[in-house]
């Protein structure tokens, strides 16, 4: 990104979409939208007249669908691109893709009409176009395909009665932009029987139960969508779905969640703080809190509180990250134990709950 305003280029079929995004983008003096494209090709003529620092990019377009423009951005001048997708459930898996292939985030098409959407959304999209600017690229990995677990976990619950010590230690996580990549390379590290996981990455509603379940088909551990009241087991990591806020709270030797909704803390929901804040204080030094790369400062008082209560705190360091900003953040009020990357977090997390 050149000095001065974050250029901004939106690609959406939706001349409505990029008269709404173009608004509320503009309302930021960091922010300057350089031209809007109905379609890839239309795209690709505005970049060749002029280059932006960010894409924002509909999915589902005539004549070439975003995953295919998104493929040939990346093999052929790496641009940072949010996705800019509709709440639907069905187009969730496409948007995963999208990550995959390397966009650096995703945030939800603004909902016309709805004023308190508008408004946050504001604040969402606008802090969002920012992260991706500073973001630095990573090469793509190879795709993986998920693959069903045929073990007797799909049938059967897995059994609550041996949580019985006060000692049992819990992980609880938190990421921004470039999480959901981070994610997926330290759950894969973690062997079935670590210790519970609860998770707070910031992701539109109806994403992160595609982004769990895709989660559950790589890792060793089971992971999905959290619901209130569900328990934090061994081997089981607890997502909180998008557009709310996780709580992690205790009931005896049982740590449970309580999903619940409420107003935007960090500039978002899901926010890392309001985890590790429940985390602190129903867990204290049975709890291990780990922040991952993302913009902004969510997470960093949280993990502060976690530290002085005891629990063992590690942030993710500055080579690894695609934006530094949470785990600097962290790291400068001192609450943070160790900086490590992120190939070595999941040992880390294991050494300490043994």
């Amino acid at each position: 990104m050149t000095a001065g305003r974050i250029r901004v280029l939106i690609v959406d079929d939706s001349a409505v979409v990029r008269q709404t995004l173009t608004e509320v983008l503009s309302t930021d003096e960091q922010i300057e939208v350089i031209g809007t494209a109905g379609d890839p090709f239309v795209a690709a003529e505005r970049i060749r007249e002029q280059l932006p620092d960010v894409i924002t990019l509909d999915i589902e377009m005539p004549r070439m669908d975003g995953l295919t423009f998104l493929q040939k951005i990346m093999t052929q001048h790496p641009i940072p691109v949010v996705v800019c997708s509709s709440l639907a459930q069905e187009g969730a898996e496409s948007t995963l893709k999208a990550l995959e292939y390397g966009a650096v985030d995703i945030i939800a098409k603004p909902r016309l009409g709805s004023k308190q959407f508008l408004e946050e959304s504001q604040v969402v999209l606008c802090e969002t176009v920012k992260a991706a600017a500073a973001a630095r690229l990573r090469p793509v990995r190879p795709t993986r395909t998920v693959e069903p677990k045929l073990t007797a976990d799909a049938i059967l619950p897995r059994a609550t009665g041996a949580m019985v010590e006060t000692t049992e230690k819990v992980v609880a996580i938190g990421a921004s932009t470039g999480g959901t990549e981070a994610l997926t390379v330290l759950l894969e590290a973690l062997p079935a029987d670590c210790p519970g996981i609860v998770i707070v990455q910031h992701m539109p509603e109806m994403f992160t139960r595609a982004f769990a379940n895709r989660l559950n088909g790589l890792c060793s551990i089971t992971v999905k969508e959290a619901e209130s009241n569900d328990t934090v087991l061994r081997g089981r990591a607890l997502i909180a779905p998008g557009n709310h806020h996780m709580l992690l709270k205790r009931s005896g030797a049982r740590y449970y969640v309580d999903v619940k909704e409420g107003p935007l803390v960090c500039r978002h929901r899901p926010s890392v703080d309001v985890l590790f804040r429940s985390a602190a204080r129903y867990a204290g030094q049975n709890a291990v809190g780990v922040i991952l790369t993302g913009m902004g400062d969510d997470g960093a008082c949280g993990m502060d509180e976690m530290k002085k209560a005891g629990a063992f705190t590690i942030a993710q360091d500055e080579e690894t990250c695609v934006v530094f900003g949470m785990p600097n953040e962290a790291i400068k009020r001192g609450g943070v134990d160790r900086v490590l990357p992120l190939q070595s977090v999941a040992g880390a997390i294991l050494r300490y709950a043994h």
